[in-house]
């Protein structure tokens, strides 16, 4: 696996590492929001909920937006410097709100930049390969993101620890976005892309495999379930973990995320995408299950904490190489935005609803809601999109999808 890794394109590398970069920063600050909306500005899970679900949603739209683009234009190195910039510049003016409306402009600001930069990226990525490395290469991507999601919230764990003012944590994710920007400036675009024969912009799934549509479906279902990663933070604070021990076990869940992205994308090139997916999600089913319960050990946190990290080892770079896998030839930018915004858009009723359910029955209710979701949804990949397997061979020389020679 290590040759295959120092095999990869240059621009796979410079990707990466500024993911890993901008979410040092983003983590740094994450895991500090929930603690800010209720013990600064005094606000509860309904509004956090709402913050969230519009910035989720928000983000969604862009992102199909910026994939559809960057089909038409071929274009996708402005799409991928603009939107860091938004979010890297935009984030730490969160140390001079005062108001929970102003932390939804930012996290507004903050995700519109992730819109309109992951579907380009992604499809770069796609593009930059050749079909038997995309599970490789998006694993190692997401492993280096989710390596920047250790780092940051350790680094706000230490500043905790050491009595640091939170809004002076919120200005230190200026460093970090100045670094982005400068490292943008390595990634090549694809020298030769194939162009697909309709000229027009495409905004829809026509075109689309049938499999690729029920892919969308569970994943909106799933979704439905799967609100902001906030909910779980402030579950941990409920369980009465100390808010220093808070940012290390969400470090840990990163920690695990990056060791096993790479290993198990990789394995997905080998033996399949929907193994692993299917895996992963009946772990989500049981996390969300386990957080149900009211009184729970620290160890019995930690433990299921530690299967989310699986969780999201096993689906983060599989399910992106499962849609490079699946996308017509020329649709590849599309298809990830198709992707997102079903990931994406339903986490705005997904939030509410967790919200609502959080603060009007209890946790037991909202996380049995999620685990629902989660069980419905893998009912449908099984039954429709587990059996699929990609008309080219994993591994074979001629792509599927939309590539490029670097």
């Amino acid at each position: 696996m290590f040759k295959r890794l120092l095999a990869l394109p240059k621009t796979v590398w410079f990707i990466g590492l500024i993911s890993l970069v901008n979410d040092t920063a983003s983590e740094l600050l994450y895991p500090l929001i929930p603690i800010y909306l209720t013990s600064v500005l005094m606000v509860g899970p309904r509004i956090l909920g709402l913050i969230e679900g519009i910035a989720e949603a928000t983000a969604s739209i862009f992102k199909l937006i910026s994939g559809v683009v960057v089909d038409k234009t071929k274009n996708t190195k402005i799409w991928i410097v603009v939107g860091y910039f938004l979010a890297g510049f935009g984030r730490p003016f969160i140390a001079f709100v005062s108001s929970w409306g102003w932390i939804l402009v930012i996290r507004f600001t903050d995700r519109m930049g992730k819109g309109l930069r992951s579907s380009p990226r992604d499809a770069l990525l796609a593009q930059t390969v050749a079909p038997s490395e995309r599970g490789i290469t998006f694993g190692l991507h997401r492993s280096l993101d989710n390596a920047g999601a250790v780092i940051g919230p350790i680094i706000a764990s230490v500043l905790l620890a050491n009595h640091v003012p939170l809004k002076d944590i919120f200005l230190w994710a200026l460093l970090p976005a100045a670094i982005v920007m400068a490292l943008t400036c390595f990634i090549n675009e694809p020298k030769v892309v194939v162009t697909p024969e309709n000229d027009h912009f495409q905004w829809s799934l026509n075109g689309m495999p049938k499999k690729f549509k029920f892919y969308l479906l569970a994943m909106a279902i799933l979704t439905l379930g799967n609100s902001s990663d906030m909910f779980l933070l402030l579950r941990l604070s409920d369980l009465g973990v100390s808010p220093i021990e808070i940012p290390l076990i969400w470090a840990g869940v990163s920690l695990i995320t990056s060791l096993c992205g790479t290993p198990l994308s990789a394995l997905s090139d080998r033996y399949g995408r929907e193994p692993f997916i299917l895996g992963a999600w009946l772990a989500f089913v049981l996390f969300y299950f386990g957080l149900s319960f009211s009184s729970l050990s620290l160890y019995q946190v930690i433990g299921l904490f530690a299967l989310y990290g699986f969780f999201k080892a096993a689906t983060e770079g599989v399910e992106k190489a499962l849609v490079a896998d699946l996308a017509p030839l020329g649709l590849v930018g599309t298809a990830f935005g198709c992707f997102n915004l079903t990931a994406g858009v339903m986490i705005l009723p997904s939030s509410i609803i967790f919200g609502w359910l959080y603060e009007s029955y209890g946790t037991q209710y909202a996380f049995l809601y999620s685990a629902g979701c989660a069980s419905v949804a893998l009912g449908i990949f099984l039954i429709t999109v587990f059996p699929f397997r990609p008309d080219v061979i994993i591994g074979a020389e001629s792509p599927k999808g939309l590539n490029s020679i670097t």
